[in-house]
């Protein structure tokens, strides 16, 4: 009898072993399996189970959650959403998230383990954490005024700080509402149908991921690649420039669309921005040193994230020299992002250093306590501390006395560049508008903002659209808002 009992003790223990195992195999090495299951909706109703954490801008929160009571309880709602929007992203239950709403989802959602004091035992019992807050660089009042600067038009605003490389404006027109993806009700659909079949495209950020071509705003990196080079030497010197430059090996002569522009000095070529005076200065630099200050400045770098992926700013470095001489004037395959072109401003303001632009100051639990923090930025230097002191100059002079006066702010020092970019098939599209900038005011050590404005439709004439006349505008409207409130916080 004591055999058959031993026999079946033992036989109970392997039947539990076994279980014990089956459990630990479910449980430890099978278990993101079914987490993925399309069929497990557990995660997802613990996903929005408890209120996301918030996007915070200027201290204040732009995002929120709002309870419905349903099944899957939190929808999520924004605050000026589509101010917003090229910044925040969208956080849907049917089509996920995008921006910041994807790139700082597992502080938003509680799912990131640094949330926790005690990660390996969260990660143990699979709990969530509340979900944490992200702290932007946005500046509210350069925001607004961006976003109300391009109302009804279309295009993109970037700001930056020039001497840490935070993102202080961030807008793109037309824009939409994320919170019509939010839930998972029957319109939510019908706006995702509606949004992507809209042709201006309001989803589209312009700001960081659409290129543009550059035109004459580009010669800000041209003029410095011409200095570094030793090309030009004096700014008020004539430079051997015809009107009209026929460009090597061909047939096509290159006009301006100002007068007097034959062997002008690069000081009054840069004020009238003269076309034929820059496409031959950037063929005597030529293709190599012209690739190289061009990726100094962040040109070809297809990496950059800030923290979400931004579109590849390009300089063709495998052009001939005719190619190379329209390269040069921002035309050909020069293309670049809104964010790339203040970058070029914010090198110039800063002494002819580039910081790496970014969008997150910091991250926080639900209590407040710090998570993680941006720190530092790397700088790489785009052109000669000394090139820099002479761009400085050549930029204030555009806003003085050149195509940029409508940039002027009262009790500040501003730079500029305006630009105006042909494109379309035979360049019959309607010509962008550009304007980079920075400005520093009359108390300031150093300027506070660099701002790239570009405007894809203006309203004015084809013969009257000019980055001086529609984005020179919204830039200073920017530019005012960030030195205004500097200003304020000084008294």
């Amino acid at each position: 009898m004591t055999r058959h009992i031993r026999h079946a003790a033992f036989f109970c223990a392997l039947l539990l072993a076994a279980l014990l195992v089956n459990a630990a195999r479910i449980q430890v090495f099978e278990a993101p399996s079914y987490d993925d299951n399309i069929a497990n909706r557990r995660t997802t109703i613990s996903r929005y189970g408890q209120p996301r954490g918030d996007i915070l801008v200027g201290g204040a929160p732009v995002t929120g959650s709002q309870d419905t009571g349903e099944h899957l309880r939190y929808e999520r709602t924004y605050t000026n959403g589509p101010m917003y929007a090229p910044v925040t992203g969208f956080a849907s239950q049917v089509y996920g998230t995008t921006f910041l709403e994807h790139s700082e989802d597992g502080v938003l959602s509680g799912t990131d383990p640094l949330l926790s004091p005690f990660p390996l035992w969260k990660d143990t019992v699979r709990d969530r954490n509340p979900g944490g807050d992200v702290v932007t660089t946005l500046h509210p009042g350069a925001q607004e005024a961006a976003f109300e600067g391009l109302a009804g038009r279309k295009g993109a605003v970037a700001a930056v700080e020039p001497a840490t490389g935070r993102i202080l404006a961030l807008v793109s027109a037309p824009s939409y509402d994320p919170s019509v993806l939010s839930g998972n009700g029957s319109a939510v659909p019908r706006s995702w149908k509606s949004l992507n079949r809209d042709p201006d495209r309001p989803m589209l950020n312009r700001a960081v991921r659409k290129t543009y071509p550059p035109g004459s705003t580009f010669k800000v990196v041209t003029a410095a690649a011409a200095l570094d080079a030793g090309v030009v030497e004096d700014l008020d010197k004539r430079t051997d420039s015809p009107d009209p430059y026929r460009l090597p090996g061909t047939r096509t002569r290159l006009t301006n669309a100002s007068k007097g522009c034959a062997d002008v000095s690069l000081r009054n070529a840069f004020e009238w921005s003269c076309n034929t005076v820059f496409a031959k200065l950037g063929v005597k630099v030529g293709v190599e040193r012209m690739a190289a200050t061009a990726r100094a400045f962040g040109f070809n770098e297809p990496d950059l994230r800030i923290p979400f992926s931004v579109s590849e700013s390009t300089f063709d470095s495998k052009v001939d020299r005719a190619q190379l001489a329209l390269s040069s004037i921002g035309q050909y395959n020069t293309r670049a992002t809104p964010l790339q072109m203040a970058m070029v401003a914010a090198a110039v303001a800063n002494g002819g250093k580039v910081r790496s632009p970014y969008l997150v100051e910091r991250t926080t639990r639900a209590s407040g306590a710090t998570v993680s923090t941006a720190g530092s930025r790397p700088a790489r230097e785009a052109m000669r501390p000394s090139t820099a002191v002479l761009l400085k100059e050549l930029m204030v002079d555009v806003v003085s006395e050149g195509t940029g006066s409508n940039a002027w702010i009262p009790g500040a020092t501003v730079g500029g560049k305006t630009g105006t970019a042909q494109h379309g098939l035979g360049n019959s599209g309607t010509p962008y508008a550009w304007f980079v900038s920075w400005a520093q005011g009359d108390r300031d050590l150093e300027p506070k903002v660099a701002v790239a404005v570009v405007v894809e439709d203006a309203d004015a004439d084809r013969g009257e659209i000019s980055g001086g006349g529609d984005a020179a505008p919204i830039a200073r409207a920017v530019m005012e808002a960030v030195l205004k409130s500097r200003s304020s916080h000084g008294r």
